[in-house]
């Protein structure tokens, strides 16, 4: 049912929610003068009004929630599945000293492993992982360093490891969960198929949590938050739409800012795939429009915003003047 407001009262309703955010969980990122900013890139109030709406359903979290995620990570995607293993291993058995024994010795034949190099968010948030669930250092370590180069081809640096664990802040293809599995656990698998490998992560979307565990030889996906598809900000079933006032406009919204995104988008792929031809730039920049495989998604970190949003939120390049209101900290693929 549509609620009837009118443009003003909407804006100042719509004002009063981001203050709101700003204060309690968005860090201060996005005040008056930073929305105003970021308004500017857009050419009339009916464009702005549709920005501000979009806007005020924008998830952020902030770093005292990513560490209650990553508490939570680790509780209840690992902890608690081997401790079920243990108990089904041992007769259902609820002698709690011999589980958490048991436990103590499982995790010291655990290595725990970010994704993507060092300079990328995956590896970035196993410090605070480390922390918030007081893990020793010892149990961590870079993907170069699971396998050493022997003279007939490669072996295990740490031979008594049972469980390999990546963990990851965010998937939404699952493009590269995928390369992992073929470039990682494959490998492994091949060496040692009693080794199980888990990729875990705080937050995916439900198509690539899928794809990770059709296409790949991971032995357990899971995530902390499953993005369904009316997270999804234009889909059919899209959660922000429902009953959002008259004067918005889902066709409209769609329209003027997949116009942007496509903008905003070619300049990145020019300049991240400088050896793609015109044609094929174009065609991703239609795709992407929306963020990176039409992810359409409204969603950011503290440390950095997925691409799978929508590029009106975070695009901050060189090569055309916009004002993102929650950067992203773009990737070079090319040299």
């Amino acid at each position: 049912m549509d609620i009837s407001i009118s443009k003003n009262e909407l804006e100042k309703e719509l004002y009063k929610k981001l203050k709101v955010l700003n204060e309690t969980t968005w860090d201060k990122r996005a005040n008056a003068t930073s929305i105003k900013s970021w308004l500017s890139n857009f050419k009339n109030p009916e464009e702005q009004i549709h920005a501000l709406f979009l806007l005020s359903h924008f998830m952020y979290f902030n770093p005292m929630q990513m560490r209650v995620l990553l508490k939570s990570l680790y509780r209840d995607l690992f902890k608690y599945s081997i401790i079920a293993k243990i108990r089904r291993d041992n007769s259902d058995t609820t002698d709690l000293d011999y589980i958490e024994k048991k436990y103590a010795e499982e995790l010291l034949d655990t290595k725990f492993i970010g994704v993507g190099n060092p300079s990328e968010s995956g590896v970035h948030l196993l410090y605070y992982f480390r922390q918030e669930n007081n893990l020793s250092k010892q149990l961590f370590i870079n993907v170069h360093d699971i396998f050493v180069q022997t003279k007939t081809g490669y072996d295990f640096q740490y031979p008594e490891v049972k469980y390999y664990v990546f963990i990851d802040d965010f998937c939404g293809s699952g493009d590269q969960a995928k390369s992992y599995s073929k470039l990682i656990v494959e490998l492994i698998k091949s060496m040692n198929k009693n080794i199980k490998v888990f990729y875990l992560m705080l937050f995916t979307t439900k198509e690539g949590k899928n794809n990770v565990i059709n296409e790949t030889l991971f032995d357990k996906v899971d995530a902390v938050f499953e993005l369904n598809n009316s997270f999804k900000c234009f889909d059919k079933d899209s959660r922000y739409f429902n009953n959002c006032p008259k004067e918005i406009d889902i066709n409209f919204a769609k329209d003027f800012i997949g116009v942007c995104g496509e903008k905003l988008m070619k300049s990145i792929l020019k300049k991240d795939f400088p050896r793609k031809d015109a044609k094929e730039i174009d065609e991703l920049s239609r795709q992407y429009k929306y963020g990176y495989k039409d992810g359409q998604l409204l969603i950011g970190f503290h440390h950095n915003t997925p691409d799978n949003s929508i590029p009106i939120f975070w695009y901050d390049e060189e090569e055309i003047a916009w004002y993102p209101i929650f950067r992203r900290y773009n990737k070079i693929y090319e040299s």
